[in-house]
């Protein structure tokens, strides 16, 4: 690994960083722009890009200004945010619990979150938002995982198991949610559930956006402790750093990104699984790497919507199953390859 170049910003300021993340970010980045300028140019009602710049600039035609600032746009800001949120809490998770499984979906977050929106809006609406339901939801799932492990976070394998768990009896409680709400409602679950970007508005681009800029900082300075934490709790103490207080602060970020995203775009399945891997194969970094993972979760999830919106022609899906179709197989090839590392 090359020696991380040094920016000095004043005489109390000074930045390390390495080219080789740089580049995959700014490579992430550029993917999920050329992604947005395909999705925005392309269908019946796609604006073409030597339009584009008019239509931004306000002199388009009314159907144009409709397609770009109340269809498309806010859509894609959202599936750009949320894939970004996903996978800074994918990263998280898989650092706290020292496993690449680890992800929100594998332990029952994910699930969670939908358990607590599904109940806010169908189950016993009004008593709360949704997504403070999505929320209290997260925050019932990981507690659950926290003590069915028996060992807190300190056990990894016991907290996947226990999430799997986790996850099955949530999903179930929304399928009582969907047995009880009309036919309208159940749709418009249904759709939910499986992961949608669909008639996403400006107020669900200000949420997610709004908790990635609250959050992503934190996670920024805990990832020097959870680095440290990755290399065993005697050598986190040893350095003076708390484990357990770590571990934590580390948890609750991650509940807050995913519950974010999960209210914006309901559970879409494992974007927090494969973004901040791929991050780490591509970065070679030893460490969670937020920014890496979050600029590749959003470009696979604009990627993705992409696929689904226009793979089939006259046939659009909820972004989610083609996520769930990718992210299977990976799955797949995780479990095959941690079960190739463990001992016999």
């Amino acid at each position: 690994m090359s020696a991380p170049a040094v920016l000095s910003l004043g005489p109390s300021v000074v930045v390390r960083w390495r080219g080789r993340p740089v580049v995959v970010c700014v490579a992430a980045l550029v993917v999920m722009l050329v992604a947005m300028l395909v999705t925005l140019s392309a269908g019946r009602l796609g604006i073409s890009l030597a339009e584009l710049p008019g239509v931004v600039a306000g002199s388009g035609s009314r159907a144009q200004e409709w397609v770009l600032w109340t269809s498309r746009l806010p859509r894609l800001l959202v599936g750009a945010a949320a894939g970004a949120a996903f996978a800074v809490s994918g990263a998280v998770f898989q650092s706290v619990t020292r496993n690449p499984l680890g992800s929100p979906d594998v332990i029952g977050l994910g699930a969670g979150a939908a358990a607590g929106a599904a109940a806010a809006g169908l189950v016993w609406p009004g008593v709360v938002p949704v997504p403070v339901g999505a929320l209290i939801g997260a925050g019932i799932a990981i507690g659950a995982v926290y003590l069915g492990s028996g060992a807190g976070f300190r056990a990894p394998l016991r907290m996947v198991v226990v999430g799997i768990a986790v996850g099955a009896m949530s999903l179930a409680f929304v399928q009582l949610a969907l047995a009880r709400a009309t036919r309208e409602d159940a749709q418009v679950l249904a759709a939910y559930l499986n992961g949608s970007l669909a008639a996403r508005a400006w107020s669900d681009v200000l949420l997610v956006v709004a908790a990635l800029v609250v959050l992503l900082p934190v996670a920024l300075v805990l990832t020097r402790p959870m680095q440290l934490v990755e290399m065993g709790d005697e050598v986190a103490v040893a350095v003076g750093v708390r484990a357990d207080r770590v571990r934590t602060w580390a948890v609750v970020v991650g509940v807050l990104l995913t519950a974010a995203a999960v209210t914006v775009s309901g559970p879409i399945a494992f974007v927090a699984l494969t973004a901040p891997q791929i991050a780490r194969r591509l970065t070679r970094s030893t460490g969670p790497g937020m920014v890496a993972a979050a600029c590749c979760g959003a470009a696979v999830l604009v990627v993705a919507d992409l696929v689904a919106q226009y793979a089939v022609p006259g046939v659009v899906y909820p972004v989610g199953v083609v996520t769930a179709a990718l992210g299977g197989v990976y799955l797949a090839f995780l479990l095959v390859r941690e079960w190739r590392r463990s001992p016999a």
